[in-house]
């Protein structure tokens, strides 16, 4: 199902709210979680239930559920989560959030990712202002990039990639991916047919993509801070 990130945000949190207590949560509530209007929430819902992502009741309140399909693909997505290599996850301090979602002035500064061959995986903390770079209410922190393999995306060497601190990912999406040599690397993220593969797809045509049988994902881009 061809699911916008927002979009997907929104349907995973509609899940775990009616897990959690039986019943959809308002428009407010969703737009309270993702720090977005509620108009922007219901222009979202409505294209999901066009989408055949989720259905409601009509003449009842708190009443939208995910369908079928769209349940499916979510438990989907968690059994493969579970083919993840479960590397330990570093303690990091995240910037304060107020409740718009907005992040603070600054992001810790980790390291550098490899936009080319894969890196060691070692990070180190600074921080790093970005007032006045970018809306930044999604990341939790900041890579340097070294290489030239995600350049066709507009990620040249010297730039910051501002990460959303995650261990999944959808296909397309560019990622922080650790190999279970414990390099990292910058790259696209894809699922194989066969489900039983990823595939690391770098955006340079002179670049071969890296087929594993399993990644560990610490992250996904959501912005790119050009470097001076």
């Amino acid at each position: 199902m061809n699911l916008t990130a927002r979009q997907h945000q929104i349907v995973k949190f509609i899940w775990k709210y009616r897990k959690r207590n039986g019943l959809a949560p308002t428009l407010a509530e969703i737009a309270g979680e993702l720090g977005i209007s509620k108009v922007t929430v219901h222009e979202h819902i409505a294209q999901l239930e066009k989408k055949g992502a989720l259905e409601k009741e009509p003449f009842l309140s708190r009443s939208t559920r995910l369908t079928r399909r769209m349940v499916r693909e979510l438990e989907k997505t968690l059994v493969e989560q579970s083919r993840y290599v479960g590397l330990e996850e570093p303690q990091i301090e995240l910037p304060p959030r107020d409740g718009n979602g907005a992040g603070a002035a600054q992001l810790p500064l980790l390291g550098e990712i490899a936009a080319g061959a894969p890196l060691e995986a070692i990070e180190e903390s600074e921080l790093v202002d970005v007032t006045d770079l970018c809306q930044f209410g999604r990341a939790n922190y900041l890579l340097r990039v070294r290489g030239d393999s995600m350049i066709e995306d507009g990620i040249l060497p010297g730039d910051y990639v501002l990460i959303e601190k995650r261990n999944n990912a959808r296909d397309g999406e560019t990622v922080v991916a650790v190999l279970e040599n414990n390099e990292a690397t910058l790259k696209r993220f894809y699922r194989l047919k066969d489900q039983k593969r990823f595939k690391l797809q770098p955006a340079n045509a002179a670049l071969e993509p890296i087929t594993v049988d399993k990644v560990e994902i610490r992250g996904v881009v959501v912005g790119v801070v050009r470097g001076y």
